[in-house]
């Protein structure tokens, strides 16, 4: 992977695929399975954002010289991403689908238009902005990724 956007990209349509699986299992009422599979595209989110939020933001600031603009719009929007999954969690284990499809349909618009505006601008960006730093932060991502894999992160 060359670039942030590619890399990052990857994680998104993963993210979105796991969502789908997870959304159908409870349409379809099946509980138990949809609690795993949600839990493990909250897992995957998770992750995500904790690559963007311990990686590349704090690499991306310092390149830039300050922390507002569009990381800190970003970061406003992972807490929001995170307390509608709360919800959502809180849903399956209630077995609400009503509750769970009132936050999901806010989640999927939010998450939409997040990962264009990260697609579309913010990675360019820190491609842009990191460009001499680029295969280092990448390298920094893909351990990140090891070590999800690896059950060492939270």
């Amino acid at each position: 992977m060359s670039s942030i956007g590619t890399f990052l990209g990857r994680d998104h349509q993963q993210c979105d695929d796991q969502y789908a699986l997870a959304e159908a299992r409870v349409v379809g009422k099946q509980w138990e399975l949809a609690a795993g599979d949600f839990a493990t595209f909250r897992g995957m989110l998770e992750h995500h954002l904790g690559m963007e939020e311990q990686l590349m933001f704090p690499a991306l600031e310092q390149a830039m010289g300050h922390s507002g603009g569009p990381t800190a719009v970003m970061r406003g929007e992972h807490a929001h991403m995170r307390d509608l999954v709360q919800g959502m969690a809180d849903a399956i284990v209630a077995q609400d689908g009503e509750e769970f499809f009132n936050h999901a349909d806010t989640l999927r618009m939010l998450m939409r238009q997040h990962n264009l505006k990260e697609e579309g601008i913010l990675y360019p960006m820190a491609d842009r902005f990191l460009d001499g730093q680029l295969p280092q932060l990448l390298e920094q991502m893909r351990a990140f990724e090891a070590a999800a894999e690896q059950g060492a992160l939270p």
